[in-house]
């Protein structure tokens, strides 16, 4: 029996540690001083999402639930903002400008909501214009169910395709177990609509019986980044990992990217969730991190701005607060380097119209980055 014990103890041990093993294939470089930070605006605790308009203003939603317009630094909240479930790590999340804005005003907003089926709340994709300081003609496009009173992995990021197809994500809200692989359930995927919240006839899944025909893709945990890839065309997306094992992934019709069947992370109170790190049927990363760095927000660099930076990805760390710049040849990451160290935990990054890059940090608000 000892003896047993003992060969257990160190299968147990032995795995702990493979788990745990850092990813050291691509070392990340210290960050070169070739910009400036400069505060846009500042007074906003949790910037989840922004947006710029055709006239150079930005949105922002503040994760408590109110949603800023905010025109050379001024402030300004917009009025009949739909109630959030403000609960963890749900609220006012994700906002983007519907491709063909300048034409049909649609803005595309996703939030925790409490409508629908159970106690607490659950994420919800809506579209609405503005008209006045206030958001009018409001539409629900799409909610997660059931709701749940668990505060973590709503996601939510919302984004077009170059074909007008709009992606948007939604983290498994804790039941990791259930959620990911299922694909009758909501959660722990990325879906795909038309702009009017209808289903695409060829999405993956679309006529089979009793599945969420919104799926796109499924096997996520938490995602909190979607970009297009600026040559391919391809969605982009990265999401928490637990202890190790956050990712990046290209995004695939009806593909299945494993959470929680295959991972390269272990859970918080360092046990094993699984003992595969790849597995047939499973699409794997394009590039994971170990340790986590929590990551939040993603965009790809296509101005000038920024010579050293084009075409290459910027991905916000919440855990190690600062903003990193992902090197890439075509899809394959061949680099890292750390960019406004220790800013805060970096929860947003987009690239404006005008090709510079603006971030939002907790606690301090919408920074903008300018060269040297």
């Amino acid at each position: 029996m000892k003896t047993f014990s003992l060969l257990f103890f160190s299968f147990f041990i032995f795995n702990c540690d493979a788990q745990l093993k850092t990813n050291d294939a691509i070392p990340l470089q210290e960050e070169a001083k070739n910009y400036r930070l400069e505060t846009i605006v500042d007074g906003i605790n949790n910037p989840w999402g922004m947006a710029f308009l055709p006239d150079g203003s930005m949105l922002v939603t503040e994760k408590s639930g109110v949603l800023f317009h905010i025109t050379k630094g001024t402030k300004t909240e917009v009025k009949n903002v739909p109630a959030v479930y403000n609960r963890g790590q749900g609220g006012l999340l994700d906002i983007v400008l519907h491709p063909d804005y300048a034409k049909n005003g649609w803005i595309y907003i996703s939030y925790a909501s409490t409508e629908g089926e159970g106690e607490g709340g659950n994420t919800k994709l809506i579209r609405a214009k503005l008209e006045n300081e206030s958001l009018t003609q409001i539409e629900s496009l799409y909610k997660c169910e059931p709701n749940t009173t668990k505060g973590q992995h709503f996601g939510s990021r919302i984004v077009f395709d170059k074909k007008g197809y709009l992606y948007f994500s939604a983290g498994e809200r804790g039941n990791h177990f259930v959620n990911p692989q299922d694909i009758t359930k909501d959660n722990g995927k990325i879906y795909r609509l038309n702009d009017d919240g209808s289903i695409p006839k060829d999405n993956p899944f679309a006529g089979k019986e009793n599945a969420k025909t919104a799926i796109y893709s499924y096997g996520h945990r938490n995602p909190q980044g979607l970009a297009i890839h600026p040559t391919t065309g391809s969605v982009w997306e990265h999401e928490h990992g637990p202890q190790g094992g956050d990712e990046i992934n290209i995004v695939k019709k009806a593909a299945n990217y494993g959470w929680p069947v295959v991972t390269y992370g272990i859970d918080y109170d360092n046990t094993i969730i699984s003992n595969e790190q790849q597995k047939a049927g499973i699409e794997n990363p394009v590039y994971y991190w170990a340790p986590s760095i929590a990551p939040c927000g993603m965009t790809f660099v296509t101005g000038d701005k920024y010579p050293d930076w084009k075409g290459h990805l910027l991905v916000g760390s919440l855990k190690f607060q600062y903003l990193e710049l992902v090197k890439l040849d075509g899809e394959k990451i061949i680099g890292r380097q750390k960019i406004a160290t220790n800013i805060g935990r970096l929860r947003s990054v987009i690239q404006a119209p005008d090709g510079y890059i603006y971030i939002g940090v907790e606690g301090k608000g919408i920074l903008k980055i300018i060269p040297n």
